[in-house]
């Protein structure tokens, strides 16, 4: 096994240009978009003790997508 050998195999869905918003948001929240959607399952699933993670605030999504569209909008 590779050092850099991820403990779990990758999972595949589609997700359209938030993707990016989700990471700026993820990052502005001192985690990444893997740690937000393990929470959301964990959350979703009902798993004992599970909680949903914080949120930011909306400018940091909305600045994300503004300068992701090049300033447009």
């Amino acid at each position: 096994m590779s050092p850099n050998m991820p403990k779990t195999p990758p999972r595949q869905i589609r997700i359209g240009d938030t993707w990016y918003d989700f990471d700026a948001a993820a990052k502005a929240m001192g985690t990444e978009r893997a740690a937000v959607i393990r929470e959301l399952i964990d959350w979703y699933i009902r798993e004992p003790g599970a909680k949903l993670p914080a949120r930011p605030e909306r400018a940091v999504v909305e600045s994300a997508r503004k300068a992701r569209q090049g300033g447009e909008g």
